[in-house]
């Protein structure tokens, strides 16, 4: 699927940041290597072997087992939780997340075609800027404009899209949701818009 693809009369797409514009493991697994480098420098642990229990436990798990499972391993790392959790929210990336390049080809088309992006994302709200800042967004970061729904409900509750559509005098039939999750989906019955999985384009 691509953009020619879709409906004609959709003139606003919301999309979600991790796993929908890009894998949302190449923010964290920076983020490990960055940690357990400072590990190793301070405590001596092997850094290759701490990253390892981290992305391994991310990728079976999910990111809320990785630190607890570090600590297994390793219980000096115990005594950093703190510098762990602040780390996920302001880690400098060595490298810039990439879009995923059939999104990126999407947005760029949507843009051309004079219709309005939109981020709309759940999560840690100084988390979720800092993964923005550091994205290659190849000229597109002046179309988007970006909503945190911690401030005001998490998805799938549609307080967030109601105010979307109060703020920028859309109708719901204007709009489509790309998504990769039940709570998105859900999110969009409940604003009453369309979704297309980002299954779909990938």
């Amino acid at each position: 699927m691509d953009y020619k693809d879709i409906d004609k009369r959709k003139t606003a797409f919301i999309f979600e940041l991790d796993n929908v514009l890009y894998p949302a493991k190449d923010y964290y697994f920076q983020a490990y290597y960055l940690f357990a480098n400072m590990l190793e420098y301070i405590e001596l642990i092997d850094a290759k072997a701490a990253t390892k229990v981290l992305t391994d436990t991310y990728i079976a798990e999910g990111k809320d087992a990785a630190f607890n499972r570090l600590t297994e391993q390793f219980p000096v790392a115990e005594q950093y939780r703190d510098k762990f959790e602040n780390l996920l929210l302001t880690a400098k990336l060595p490298l810039k997340l990439l879009l995923y390049q059939n999104i990126l080809t999407l947005m760029q088309d949507i843009v051309v075609d004079r219709k309005k992006l939109f981020i709309v994302t759940n999560g840690n709200v100084q988390e979720q800027v800092n993964k923005i800042k550091q994205t290659e967004w190849h000229g597109l970061e002046k179309y988007l404009r970006c909503y945190f729904t911690e401030e005001t409900v998490p998805k799938p509750e549609p307080d967030v899209i109601n105010l979307l559509i109060q703020e920028h005098g859309l109708q719901r039939k204007e709009i489509v949701m790309i998504e990769n999750s039940e709570t998105d989906k859900l999110c969009a019955e409940a604003s009453g818009i369309d979704c297309i999985s980002v299954e779909d384009f990938l």
